[in-house]
């Protein structure tokens, strides 16, 4: 008698042969689903990056914005405009080139939209110390020095790149360009003082240059050195206001230059 092969007895024979191979389908994802298993329970840190890849964030696009401009900061900080690519954006803010390019038309406009937030906000700190009401001139300028190294110690990547570069699109975002606006606030102070104390107002705008350029050096010098010449902040503009305040305090009304001393050396040949 021939055995019956599956063909021949199609009611039957393969409704066996289908239960055996979902028997063995069954067993072998019972088997792949217990060797990942363990595999997590061995290495949780790998198994929590693996969900953390097919998460994928949505974020609006006001947040998307805002993430590009803080990616884009520290790049920005560390490499300047020149050394940083929209790839680099692209891939440190986990999107594609083309999201950059629609938000700011590239890297270019990124940065000039960076340079302009950190100089508005440090403008506005400054101005706000400087016209504080009913303080004395040299509280004006303590509240002037530490309103710079507060922004500087908040905001160390913003005054890097406004401090070491300027904006792709103007001149508004040079550091001397800040120095200067600033300077021209302190003008007004200065020759208010200068006429109490008989000095001549309008030598006002050149003091005031000095002043600001001396606060705004030692910024840059105290973000440069920080790490190895750790100085409290506090620190800091005590000791440019005692070299600005006590300085100013003892101005000649018409200082002059030392008469240089004149040295003779006669000739040995002679």
């Amino acid at each position: 008698v021939r055995r019956a092969l599956p063909e021949d007895q199609p009611g039957i024979v393969p409704s066996l042969y289908g239960a055996r191979a979902g028997h063995r389908t069954s067993a072998r994802l019972a088997r792949e689903r217990g060797g990942r298993q363990t595999e997590q329970m061995a290495n949780p840190s790998a198994a929590a990056a693996g969900r953390a890849r097919r998460v994928r964030v949505r974020m609006t696009r006001a947040e998307r914005r805002e993430q590009l401009i803080d990616v884009a900061r520290g790049l920005f900080a560390e490499r300047g405009l020149d050394g940083t690519s929209v790839e680099e954006i692209a891939a440190h803010a986990e999107v594609s080139k083309p999201v950059v390019y629609e938000h700011f038309g590239g890297k270019e406009g990124l940065y000039a939209v960076v340079v302009d937030r950190e100089v508005r906000t440090l403008q506005t700190a400054i101005r706000a110390a400087l016209t504080t009401p009913r303080v004395g001139a040299r509280r004006l300028i303590e509240l002037g020095t530490l309103a710079l190294l507060d922004y500087i110690d908040a905001y160390p990547d913003g005054f890097a790149i406004i401090s070491r570069g300027s904006s792709a699109t103007s001149h508004e975002g040079s550091f001397a360009t800040i120095l200067s606006d600033v300077a021209s606030q302190a003008e007004d102070l200065l020759a208010a003082e200068f006429a109490n104390r008989s000095f001549d107002p309008a030598l006002a705008p050149m003091y005031a240059q000095m002043l600001v350029g001396l606060v705004g050096l030692v910024g840059q010098w105290w973000l440069d050195t920080r790490e190895t010449t750790p100085l409290d902040k506090q620190v800091v503009a005590a000791h440019v206001v005692n070299l600005a305040w006590n300085g100013m305090r003892h101005l000649e009304v018409a200082p002059r230059l030392g008469r240089p001393r004149v040295t003779l050396v006669s000739d040995p040949d002679e």
